[in-house]
Parts: structure tokens; C-alpha cells; sequence
């Protein structure tokens, strides 16, 4: 076969696929079928496929054949981070897997297609979820040191959503919130679309700098604080039980509500007391089930003071009306059979495993982890500058973010951040020996 053929025919897919004559989910024709039907040897009908998936249009899964991807992601859709382009090592994003998870979620439908109760899903839900549903997120909370009754936690979409519900339900435009000086883009861009104030906290090697938090409550109307006491994003710090207290004892007295993001805090083993544990009194845990679980899964919930959960369903009421119940039934009986537990554990390995690959390929770079996080934060040189380092490894195929989107005070780092959790493993030592070239060039 001609190359220009060759061509041709993978240009003809690819452009079935980007206009949408070929939807997202659609099976092709598995190889033999193609190779009958164009006249192909096999192994070229094999390359036409290949190539496809290298752009990233189509994804073969053994056992079932190949399928259009979804390609129609808006640019921007991680939160003022540029857009991942086909056949682009994704350094960017976090959305980890482990082997085994679309089996999961077949089996799953299946069982729950069977279900006596399913006609109920069709049906609004009560607006923070059915009561054996939130029971259920309150027992596996137990492992992590919190202990609440199913009534306090509240089942939301996401917690991006837990993060929406919160601050409408606590703060009222022009509020200050005390935040770190490099916090989860996601916060950022809840706090300006609800017109909040961020104040930022300096940031000590180990954590929030909270003797500046305490200067910053003399001085300003702080009226709550967001945090990540278990596993920052980015700097992957774990506060200690001291910190934890302290920084209750400051909210105590200026009465501050805290505002806990655990989103990663599942990859830490044996992690300290929550805030919400030794101030429930005042403290929202929000967390979620993206990345233990699935990033597409959307369901997340709100750990709260009982005072506050009726202020808290409204919002949800008038923000989603209720969570997802397909999903929620699910994930809910994936808790109690413990296969939340069992994927909590497979992505913490999954997280240490690349932690060492990066360790070994970034050998004498400056690098800010934990060694169970997705993640790792490079502070570049003096004479490096963020934005050129980050084009240049997308020049290289790489995709990075710079301390930009992570910025809540006027200074911005020079430092990138590597997304660890993305990229199928054989191909991480890959984009890492990338980034020490790119980043090496410009020290």
C-alpha cells in the first residue's frame, strides 16, 4: 500500500471523527474488517488504528475493539491551564487510574440494573442525598480519623460543587478568605466568580506560615480560611497535629470558619487528626471521589456542623437540585463493598511507584513533593523564567503548568508543576527526561 493511501485513509478517519460523522463511543471495524473492506494487508489495517490513537481520536481496548474518543473538550478546562493537544504528553492534569476500573464500572451497571430499586434513581433525590448513601461516606470516613453521623455529611456533585455549595452557604460577596499563597486553581476561580476576597498566607517549608495568619486576623475582617492540612496542592505538605491545633486555636478566636479541602488527603497513610475532627464545630471537609476513584464519576460530598446542614441543602437545591443518583448508588455500594478502600490503596503504590521515577530521572533538581503524592513542584533558577521553560516543553511535546494558575499573591514563582498521574507509566519517564533536558537548558 502507497504511503499517500496509508495517509489518506487515517486522514479520512480522523477527519469523520473531529467533525462528528463519527460520534464519541462508536466501534470501528476491527482490524480484519478494515483490512476486508479497504484491500489492506493487516498489519497495515493495525497501523491505521495506531496512528489514530497516537492523535489521540481513538483508544483500543483488548478484548472489545476500538472507539471513538470524546476529542470536544473546551480549551482551558483545567482551570486557566492551556488546553492538552493530541499526541501530547500530559503532564498537566490529574486524573489517575489503576488497571481494572472500566471493568469495575461495567460490572456495576450490570448489578445495578438488576436492582429492585432502580426506578427510584429516575426520580429527584432528597437534596443531600438518601440517608443509607451518606451513611455510607460517613463510615468509610472513619479510616481517616473523622467520626460523624450520616446526617452531617451531604452528598454533593463533585467537590468542586462542595466547594460552591460552601462558600455560598458561609460567606456573602466581599468576604475575606485567609488562603495560601499557592492553592488549588479551582479555589481561585470559585472565589472571584463569587466576588471573595483572597488573602494569602505566606507558606513555610512545612506549611502555612500561621503566626502571619494570626496578624493577618488583627488586621483584616478575615472571615474564614481554606486549606489543605493533608496533602497540598501543590506543595504536597502534611500538616502535624501542633500545626492543626494552632491554627483551630486561631480560628477559635477570631471566629473563622475553615473551609478543609481533602481531595488528595486518601494518598496519605496514617494521616494526622482532620481539622474537622477537632473543631466540627466550625469546620466544612469537602472532599470527593475524582481521584480516588474517577474523574468523571462527579460525586463528592460535605462533612458539616449540624447547624449548618439546612443552609448548606438549599444551596445545593438551587445550585444541582440533588446529586447524581445514578452515580451515588453506585459509588455508594462501592463503599460499603470496599472497593473505594481497595482503589485508595492500588493509587497510593500507583502515586510511590512514580514518585521514584521521578526521583531517579530528576536527580538533582530542587524538588518539592510528598512521596505519595501525584505530584511534584520544580522551583526553577534565578535566571529561569517559568512561561519560556513551559513553551519549551511544549515545543517538546510536554505539557506543564507554571506557578501562574496557583498564585494568589502578587509575586508568582518561577516553578513549574508536574502532574504525575495522567500519563500511562511507561510513558512518564519519558515527559520527566523531557523536562530535565528543557528545564537543564535553562538553568
Amino acid at each position: 500500500m502507497s504511503r499517500s493511501r496509508y495517509k489518506s485513509l487515517v486522514d479520512a478517519f480522523a477527519d469523520d471523527i473531529r467533525s462528528g460523522r463519527l460520534s464519541p463511543g462508536t466501534r470501528l471495524p476491527t482490524h480484519r474488517e478494515l483490512a476486508a473492506h479497504e484491500g489492506l494487508a493487516l498489519v497495515t489495517a493495525s497501523r491505521v488504528y495506531a496512528e489514530l490513537e497516537a492523535m489521540g481520536l481513538v483508544s483500543g481496548e483488548i478484548g472489545r475493539g476500538t472507539f471513538v474518543r470524546e476529542t470536544s473538550l473546551p480549551p482551558g478546562h483545567g482551570i486557566d491551564q492551556p488546553d492538552v493537544t493530541a499526541g501530547m504528553l500530559d503532564l498537566n492534569y490529574n486524573y489517575p487510574a489503576v488497571p481494572g476500573q472500566a471493568e469495575l464500572l461495567r460490572t456495576a451497571l450490570r448489578q445495578l440494573a438488576l436492582s429492585g430499586d432502580l426506578e427510584s434513581l429516575l426520580r429527584y433525590q432528597p437534596h443531600g442525598g438518601r440517608q443509607h448513601e451518606r451513611g455510607a461516606v460517613a463510615r468509610h470516613l472513619l479510616a481517616s480519623g473523622l467520626n460523624v453521623p450520616g446526617e452531617q455529611v451531604l452528598i454533593v456533585n463533585g467537590a468542586q460543587h462542595g466547594l460552591t455549595v460552601a462558600l455560598m452557604a458561609l460567606l456573602q460577596p466581599g468576604d475575606v478568605i485567609a488562603v495560601d499563597a499557592l492553592t488549588y486553581p479551582g479555589f481561585k476561580a470559585l472565589a472571584l466568580a463569587l466576588h471573595l476576597e483572597l488573602l494569602p498566607i505566606p507558606s513555610t517549608e512545612h506549611g502555612p506560615d500561621l503566626d502571619a495568619l494570626a496578624k493577618l486576623c488583627c488586621s483584616r475582617s478575615v472571615r474564614a480560611i481554606y486549606t489543605m492540612p493533608t496533602l497540598h496542592n501543590p506543595l504536597g505538605w502534611v500538616m502535624d497535629l501542633e500545626q492543626r491545633k494552632q491554627l483551630v486555636a486561631i480560628a477559635r478566636h477570631h471566629d473563622l470558619q475553615i473551609i478543609e479541602d481533602a481531595a488528595y488527603a486518601f494518598l496519605v497513610e496514617n494521616p494526622p487528626t482532620p481539622l474537622a475532627e477537632l473543631a466540627p464545630e466550625r469546620t466544612l471537609y469537602v472532599s470527593g471521589f475524582s481521584k480516588s476513584v474517577a474523574a468523571g464519576l462527579r460525586v463528592g460530598f460535605i462533612v458539616a456542623p449540624a447547624a449548618k446542614v439546612a443552609a448548606l441543602e438549599r444551596v445545593i437545591r438551587v445550585t444541582a437540585w440533588n446529586a447524581p443518583g445514578v452515580m451515588t448508588a453506585i459509588t455508594s455500594a462501592w463503599l460499603d463493598d470496599g472497593t473505594v478502600s481497595r482503589l485508595e490503596g492500588q493509587k497510593r503504590k500507583d502515586a510511590q511507584r512514580r514518585q521514584l521515577i521521578a526521583d531517579e530521572v530528576l536527580d538533582g533538581l530542587h524538588r518539592v513533593r510528598h512521596p505519595s503524592s501525584y505530584f511534584v513542584w520544580l522551583p526553577l533558577s534565578e535566571d529561569a523564567r517559568a512561561d519560556q521553560v513551559a513553551a519549551a516543553l511544549e515545543r517538546q511535546q510536554v505539557s506543564v503548568s507554571t506557578a501562574q494558575p496557583f498564585a494568589t499573591s502578587p509575586h508568582v514563582p518561577h516553578a513549574i508543576r508536574l502532574a504525575l498521574g495522567s500519563v500511562a507509566i511507561e510513558a512518564l519517564r519519558e515527559g520527566l527526561e523531557k523536562v530535565r533536558w528543557v528545564v537543564g537548558a535553562y538553568a
